[in-house]
C-alpha cells in the first residue's frame, strides 16, 4: 500500500443482546464499477409515537411504513442490526437532501471522536487517499461520524488500535494484520482495495543479473524487512532466505543512493520506480504478480472489539471511505490535491511532492483496477486471502504453523455497502 512498510450473507458478531437499528433511504451515486449480486428482502417497518421497529438485516431491504402522519411511500433502504427501539423520535434529519435516520445519527455521534491512523503520512495511496477524500468532502460528517485523521506509520499503528487509542487504520497487506494479531491483540479487516502484491524487486540494469536465480550469493537491501511477497517470489525461484542471499540493512529512503549499495532493492511499484525514472537510473524489475505470487495491499481495519461494540459505526466509516475511493478513482488529480492539502497541514515531514503523489496514485490505482477486473473496489476475497497465506507459509514466512484466520476479516461489510448497480449506497 504505502511506500515504506508497509455468503450470501454473514454478519458481524455482536456481544450485546440488542442493537440499535436504523434505515437509510438511498439513491444512486456515480461509480465506474460493475454491479454485484445484492439480495433484496422485504421488511415491515412500523413508525409510532413511542417505538420504531426496523428490519433485521445488513443488506438492502424494502421497507413499507404504515400510514401515519410521518409515513412515507415504500422506499429502498439499508437496514442495519435488529431491535425495537422505544422512545425514539421518528423525525429524520436531512443528509444530502435525503433523510438519514435520526436514531442512527445519534448512535454514530454517541461514539464520540473516531481516530484514523494512516500507514504513511497522507500519501495518495489506497486505504489512505480514500479516507482523506471522504474527510475533505464531508462524507464522515454526513453520516454523523466525528473522524480525526492522524498521519502515522503502518507497523506503529497496531498497538494503538488494539488499545483503543485509535479506531481505524490502514494495513500494508493481510499478512501484516495476521502477524500483529498476537498477545491478545485482535484485528478485523473490513475492506481490501489491492488484490495483488504492490511490491517488486529491482536490480541495476548493468548488474548482469537477468533472472532471480542470478541473485544467489548476492545482497538484497532491507528497510525494516523484506516484504513477504518478495520472499515468496525468491523462494519460488529456489532461493532460501538466510542461506542463498545476504540482507543488508539500509538507512534512509533514497532509492538512487540505495540501489548503488546492494545488488537488489525491494521497492513499492507506486514509489521508488518513479524516483529512479526521474533520476535516469536504469533497472530491471522482478514483479511477484508475473510469477503468480498472491498478495494484497491497501486494507482498512479496526479492532475486533470495536467492530463488535459498534457495528453500525464500523459500517458507516467504511461506507464513507468507499465513497471517497469512488471519487479518487473518478478524479485522480483531485484526490492528489486533497492528499497534498492534508500532507501540508501535517507538516510534510517526509517531503512528499505533487509529482511524487501523482505518480503514486496513478500506479496504485492501476494496480487496484488490475486486481479487480470486475465488481466494486474494496471487497474482500476470502479465497485470495487464503492463497496469500498458503503461498507465504510454503516460503517459510510464518516460521512454523500458518496463523489462524478465523475472525480476522469480515467480507460482508464492504459487500453490503454496494447496491445492485455496483455503486456505494449513499444518501444523495
Amino acid at each position: 500500500m504505502t511506500p515504506i512498510t508497509r455468503s450470501r450473507r454473514r454478519y458481524l458478531t455482536v456481544a450485546t443482546s440488542t442493537l440499535l437499528t436504523l434505515a437509510v433511504v438511498t439513491s444512486g451515486c456515480a461509480s465506474k464499477t460493475k454491479s454485484t449480486d445484492t439480495t433484496a428482502a422485504a421488511a415491515d417497518t412500523t413508525a409510532g409515537s413511542t417505538e420504531t421497529t426496523v428490519a433485521i438485516d445488513t443488506t438492502l431491504a424494502t421497507a413499507t411504513t404504515a400510514a401515519t402522519d410521518t409515513t412515507a411511500a415504500t422506499d429502498t433502504t439499508l437496514a442495519v442490526g435488529s431491535s425495537t427501539v422505544a422512545g425514539t423520535d421518528s423525525t429524520a434529519v436531512a443528509v444530502a437532501a435525503v433523510p438519514f435516520d435520526q436514531a442512527r445519527c445519534d448512535a454514530n455521534k454517541a461514539v464520540g471522536k473516531i481516530t484514523y491512523l494512516s500507514s504513511f503520512d497522507f500519501a495518495a495511496a489506497a486505504s489512505i487517499v480514500d479516507v482523506v477524500v471522504a474527510k475533505e468532502k464531508g462524507y464522515f460528517d454526513k453520516l454523523c461520524l466525528d473522524v480525526d485523521l492522524k498521519p502515522s506509520f503502518s507497523t506503529s499503528n497496531y498497538p494503538l488500535v488494539a488499545a483503543g487509542k485509535a479506531q481505524f487504520s490502514s494495513a500494508g497487506n493481510y499478512t501484516e494484520i495476521l502477524n500483529f494479531s498476537k498477545d491478545g491483540a485482535a484485528f478485523v479487516a473490513l475492506a481490501d482495495y489491492g488484490h495483488t502484491p504492490i511490491e517488486e524487486l529491482l536490480v541495476k540494469a548493468d548488474s548482469g543479473i537477468t533472472t532471480l536465480a542470478g541473485l544467489k550469493g548476492k545482497t538484497i537491501g532491507v528497510k525494516g524487512d523484506i516484504p513477504p511477497s518478495l520472499v515468496a517470489m525468491l523462494s519460488k525461484a529456489g532461493l532460501k532466505r538466510g542461506t542463498d542471499y545476504k540482507e543488508v540493512l539500509l538507512d534512509g529512503f533514497d532509492p538512487v543512493v540505495q540501489l548503488k549499495q546492494v545488488d537488489a532493492l525491494p521497492v513499492y511499484k507506486s514509489n521508488e520506480p518513479g524516483q529512479l525514472d526521474k533520476a535516469g537510473i536504469k533497472y530491471t524489475a522482478f514483479n511477484p504478480t508475473d510469477d503468480k505470487i498472491p498478495g494484497s495491499f491497501g486494507l482498512l481495519y479496526t479492532s475486533k472489539q470495536f467492530a463488535t461494540d459498534h457495528p453500525t459505526v464500523a459500517q458507516d466509516f467504511i461506507r464513507a471511505a468507499l465513497k471517497g475511493m469512488e471519487d479518487a478513482a473518478a478524479d485522480p488529480s483531485g484526490a492528489v490535491t486533497l492528499s497534498l492539502k492534508q500532507i501540508t497541514a501535517a507538516g510534510n515531514q517526509n517531503f512528499l511532492s505533487q509529482e511524487g503523489e501523482t505518480f503514486r496514485w496513478k500506479a496504485e490505482l492501476a494496480e487496484v483496477v488490475k486486481g479487480t477486473p470486475s465488481g466494486p473496489l474494496g471487497l474482500i476475497d476470502p479465497a485470495a486471502f487464503q492463497a496469500e497465506i498458503d503461498a507465504y507459509a510454503a516460503a517459510g514466512i510464518f516460521k512454523g504453523a500458518s496463523p489462524a484466520t478465523a475472525g480476522t476479516f469480515d467480507d460482508t461489510v464492504a459487500k453490503g455497502l454496494y447496491g445492485a448497480d455496483g455503486k456505494v449506497i449513499w444518501p444523495s
